[in-house]
């Protein structure tokens, strides 16, 4: 599994590889390797948009010199969709059924757990 992280430009679906960090004080841009965490005030860039980036005049870029390359999968990656995949899976408690409504078929339940979702299968 790779990093969901993705560029930040308007409408770039690309992987980012990249992370762009303003110093303001210095009046410099740095683009460097892709950080390990999504920070407050940094950008995510996809190698088009790191390579190509620019600065507003009386600013400088400070760039990383080599191969800006997508981070490798981990474990915590690995292990967060494993724990998804095994809560969504868990069956839902039913409910007591009320037997007076026993001749009009009921719609299948739909579960939601996070950002995933469970549809039983219909019979």
């Amino acid at each position: 599994m790779r990093s969901s992280r993705r560029c930040s430009r308007n409408g770039c679906p690309r992987q980012a590889v990249a992370t762009l960090t303003y110093v303001y004080n210095e009046s410099t841009a740095v683009v460097g390797p892709l950080a390990a965490f999504a920070e407050p005030h940094t950008y995510d860039l996809c190698e088009p948009h790191a390579r190509n980036l620019t600065a507003p005049r009386g600013w400088d870029v400070v760039r990383h010199e080599g191969e800006f390359e997508p981070p490798p999968p981990t474990t915590d990656d690995l292990v967060a969709l494993a724990e998804a995949v095994r809560e969504a899976a868990r069956p839902a408690p039913r409910p007591p059924q009320d037997h007076s409504n026993q001749d009009q078929p009921q719609a299948p339940q739909t579960g939601r757990r996070g950002h995933l979702r469970v549809i039983p299968p219909t019979h």
